[in-house]
């Protein structure tokens, strides 16, 4: 009997240590990570670079502000405060993204973490070593007061993932233990630990968080501000002491002394810079741009050199946005018809060198995209009677936006765009499209620049022959922002970039919630059950299949609600660089990365 006993408790106590989370290195949002605890460096950087010399970007915009945390700081400050383009390099989150995998990440702040299988909860043990600029080290007391500080009073990218915590303890002397409510979905926890950073609770000053500041900021980064002319430029200079300049995640990233980011009124402006020496890399995004316009005695003398990246990730979409706040913009036969107007052929061949595709899907060239892909079995088990409200050529994968005769009068086309009007309460009397009380279609594009503008010229140049009448208005970057935030406008320019790995981000662009929320990037207005429950699809997905199936299912509806007149994409990166500028040999899944990019004169 007593050995049964003892039997016994030996087995309970089996399965109460198999119960216990075990400390991980990485976690994946499916599947595992791809490198090993004993990971030496990420696999597309170069682990043997001298660090040294510097870097100069240019970048359209301005700034009154180093506090890129609150509602008043969109887009107004200044770069590399947080931001992944050139890195985190004021601020850090616990954990790090790698740009390798689809969404998997990697120890920062913290060296390790715990999870259960439901992910109900999540534990950070931060690295011992962690500390702040001024010497101070990073405690768990900081990590919860960052996020009751975000939560209270940060601007809605941080605040929202921040409303599914339920409680915050600390554990020991370096342990965070956060446990999630019902709101948390399965990709919660690696939200909260690679897209909010970390403050410094000693030196944040609470009452006039919500205000904007020019004060310079302790962070636990490998750089701190050097100096900051407002509105013009910013310099960082490297911490040598930087806690964590040898940790797997940051060997061979940072590489410069000194990094420079310098604002200009225009994109012009930025490549003037650029082909003067002041600016060192130059991201091109125009094919006509690309094609004509490095003909300066740089590039024939080797100093500059340009070069096309190809990345492994969906096409994203970039398009006209229809406010559909906007009571005009609220029938979907309307925006249908609007959408079938768009000349691509046209503009493409005129405008574009025929440089362009044309896109389909939100996550075009992916596995995650339902263009030409009908949905199986499994997919509309999961849409329920959702599926009713998609388009039927859109289900059946045999949805295709119109090719034109590149005319940019193809009357075939303009006559199906005409009849999905009449269904949306329009027709054409004298010449104009009106409305049964005789209210002329009429609608203002507001562009930034002047390729969004040159875009929007071709747009109204086929919504006019409809009897449409189009203004276009080209605003600066402040209005803008102020515009976009209030959602004061009726069409605008957007790009919204995927991956292969789309999540909580999708809540703030698509969803009912944000629709109602200023500040947020749901530019669309969308508010539908349907789309909110099809975004808690994927959220919420176990399985790899799963998660493709709820994908393509939202990737259906979005393209179903004509919410976006979809305009086309480049499979290549292209940028231009001053020579001395090198990068690693390996190019990451999502393409290339500028943090772990260096000065070649400083080897």
């Amino acid at each position: 009997m007593q050995a049964l006993r003892i039997a016994v408790f030996l087995f309970l106590a089996v399965l109460c240590n198999a119960a216990v989370a075990q400390p991980l290195h990485g976690i994946a949002m499916h599947g595992e990570p791809a490198l090993p605890a004993d990971f030496k460096h990420l696999p597309y950087v170069n682990p043997d670079v001298k660090k040294g010399g510097h870097i100069s970007y240019g970048v359209v915009g301005t700034f009154d502000n180093l506090n890129p945390f609150i509602l008043k700081s969109m887009r107004t400050t200044a770069r590399g405060m947080w931001d992944p383009e050139y890195g985190n390099l004021i601020f850090e989150s616990l954990m790090v993204r790698s740009r390798d995998e689809p969404f998997t990440l990697y120890g920062l702040l913290a060296q390790t973490v715990e999870w259960d299988d439901s992910r109900s909860y999540i534990q950070f043990n931060l690295n011992p070593d962690a500390k702040w600029s001024d010497g101070q080290p990073v405690t768990p007391e900081d990590v919860i007061f960052t996020f009751e500080l975000l939560r209270d009073k940060g601007r809605v990218l941080f605040s929202y993932p921040l409303q599914t915590v339920s409680k915050m303890e600390k554990v020991g002397e370096h342990g965070v233990l956060i446990h999630f409510n019902e709101k948390a979905n399965r990709e919660t926890p690696l939200i909260i630990a690679s897209s909010l950073p970390i403050l410094p609770k000693h030196a944040t000053d609470i009452d006039n968080f919500e205000r904007t500041t020019l004060s310079i900021p302790i962070g636990s980064g490998p750089y701190r501000v050097k100096s900051v002319d407002p509105g013009q430029r910013i310099v960082f200079e490297r911490n040598p002491d930087y806690w964590g300049k040898n940790i797997p995640v940051k060997v061979g990233v940072d590489n410069y002394d000194q990094i420079i980011v310098n604002y200009f009124l225009q994109d012009t402006t930025v490549f003037e810079s650029f082909k003067k020496g002041d600016i060192d890399i130059y991201p091109d995004g125009s094919p006509a741009h690309w094609q004509q316009a490095y003909n300066f005695p740089a590039v024939s003398s080797g100093l500059v050199v340009k070069e096309t990246f190809t990345p492994k990730t969906p096409s994203g979409m970039l398009g006209f946005v229809f406010n559909t706040r906007r009571p005009i913009f609220a029938n979907k036969n309307v925006r249908k018809g609007l959408t079938l107007a768009f000349d691509f052929e046209w503009f493409n061949r005129n405008l574009a060198s025929d440089a362009y595709t044309r896109t389909e899907s939100y996550w075009q060239n992916s596995d995650l995209s339902s263009f030409g892909v009908p949905a199986d079995a499994n997919e509309l088990a999961m849409l329920g009677p959702i599926k009713d409200h998609i388009d039927a050529d859109v289900l059946d994968g045999t949805y295709k936006l119109p090719v034109s005769d590149g005319s940019g009068r193809d009357r075939s086309i303009l006559r199906k765009a005409v009849n999905f009007l009449k269904q949306g309460g329009y027709t054409i009397r004298g010449e104009r499209m009106v409305d049964s009380a005789g209210r002329q279609l009429s609608f203002e594009i507001m562009t930034q620049n002047a390729d969004q503008e040159r875009i929007a010229i071709a747009y109204r140049r086929s919504l006019s022959l409809l009897g449409i009448a189009v203004t276009i208005r080209t605003v600066d970057d402040s209005q803008y922002q102020l515009r976009t935030t209030s959602y004061d406008y009726d069409v605008i320019i957007k790009s919204y970039p995927s991956s292969l790995s789309p999540g909580i981000e999708q809540v703030g662009r698509w969803s009912s919630g944000a629709a109602k929320s200023p500040g947020s990037l749901n530019f669309a207005g969308v508010a539908d059950p349907d789309v909110d429950t099809l975004i808690d699809h994927f959220l919420t997905a176990h399985s790899a299949e799963d998660f493709r199936d709820a994908v393509r299912s939202f990737d259906r509806i979005l393209i179903s609600g004509y919410y976006v007149v979809p305009l086309y994409h480049i499979a290549q990166q292209w940028v231009a660089r001053r020579s001395r500028i090198a990068h690693p040999d390996t190019l990451p899944l999502y393409g290339y990365y500028l943090p772990v990019w260096w000065d070649a004169s400083a080897q």
